[in-house]
């Protein structure tokens, strides 16, 4: 079989003996009469990559209307292209797969960057409730605000996994809570969600994963814990403390968590834990031998201009170059020179004569 498409515009996908139902595709045994079963047509809108070797013994071009045809919508090239809960859980460096990157998004605009600069995961963080809402920490965000930035990033359809960060009080008092309030993440558009806590938390995890919700773990500093831990607090010095992470972690894993964030250890620590289980870790102060790193979206932009963690690494200065633009902005509004005359619209020169608006001359539009 080939999928017939303009030139540059069809995804990626084997057909083998039919196209999955999940993709919204009719399957050649069954929905098409059998003696078309060779002739699909693929109509793909612009801008949808071509791929081919379908695995198909059966080769030609649909010379004929077609028996079915199916519209790829960009939604749809979005959907079959996006990172998978699965495919993460597989993504462990040591098999010599590449270095998971994550990083926080809230919003359309920081989802459409996040996915054109080709990140793996999307963590639409509690951090929110510091970076953008204004709270001195994340214990102040709710399950609705989580859900509305949620929404936002999940309204650019980006390709990297979203990843819904569940809210401190959302999955501490039952499982059934803790259900809801993940369903209302995967309702807003996330893909996963992620909680904080090891072998404590094994029941809201269990739950949610019985309810196909796909969990991603978070042990050592965990934030919404700031007060229990004393603070902000690298954790995991002690031995004892470092065995029972690897606990956490394996306990996890076993739990069926498709991945877990290690934030603030001793990268030895991050090392063992990253060790001890076969899916992967994502390091965030947790050193180099994670299989993956994240990083805060106005962190690495340089959005905050607030004391920034030893583990940050800025790339961009953003907020100084936004501070640059808004001051020129506004100087150009108090001198007169914004708007500028290109930049405003004008009536035709009989309207504008009749309404006697230019006096002997007249504008064009």
């Amino acid at each position: 079989m080939r999928v017939v498409a303009a030139a540059g515009e069809a995804p990626l996908f084997d057909l083998l003996d039919h196209i999955d139902l999940a993709l919204g595709v009719p399957r050649l045994r069954g929905d098409v009469d059998p003696m078309h079963r060779h002739d699909l047509l693929v109509v793909a809108p612009a801008g949808v990559a071509l791929g081919g070797g379908f695995g198909h013994g059966v080769e030609g071009t649909v010379l004929k209307p077609p028996a079915a045809m199916w519209r790829w919508t960009h939604k749809e090239a979005a959907m079959a292209a996006s990172i998978t809960a699965p495919s993460v859980r597989t993504r462990k460096v040591r098999t010599g797969s590449d270095p998971l990157v994550m990083v926080t998004a809230y919003d359309a605009p920081g989802a459409r960057m996040a996915d054109e600069a080709g990140v793996d995961l999307i963590l639409v963080g509690d951090s929110v409730a510091m970076v953008v809402l204004g709270y001195d920490d994340t214990l102040q965000v709710t399950v609705d605000e989580m859900a509305h930035h949620v929404g936002a990033v999940a309204r650019a359809r980006p390709k990297p996994l979203i990843v819904g960060d569940l809210p401190w009080m959302s999955y501490h008092v039952s499982r059934e809570e803790t259900v809801r309030n993940a369903a209302r993440l995967v309702q807003a558009g996330a893909q996963s969600v992620k909680l904080e806590g090891g072998r404590k938390r094994l029941p809201m995890v269990e739950a949610i994963i019985d309810a196909e919700i796909p969990v991603m773990g978070h042990i050592g500093l965990t934030p919404q814990s700031m007060h229990a831990m004393g603070g902000f607090k690298v954790q995991g010095r002690e031995v004892s403390a470092a065995l029972a992470l690897v606990d956490d972690a394996k306990a996890l894993e076993a739990a069926g968590c498709f991945s877990i964030v290690l934030e603030g250890v001793p990268d030895e620590v991050a090392r063992m834990v990253t060790d001890s289980v076969s899916i992967p870790t994502i390091g965030i102060g947790a050193g180099p031998h994670c299989d993956g790193q994240v990083l805060v979206f106005h962190d690495v932009l340089g959005l905050e201009d607030r004391i920034i963690p030893k583990f940050v690494r800025r790339y961009a200065s953003l907020k100084a170059d936004g501070i640059s633009a808004l001051s020129a902005f506004a100087a150009d509004v108090r001198s007169r020179r914004f708007p500028a005359d290109e930049e405003s619209y004008h009536l035709a020169g009989d309207v504008a004569e009749t309404l006697g608006l230019y006096g002997g001359g007249s504008k064009t539009a």
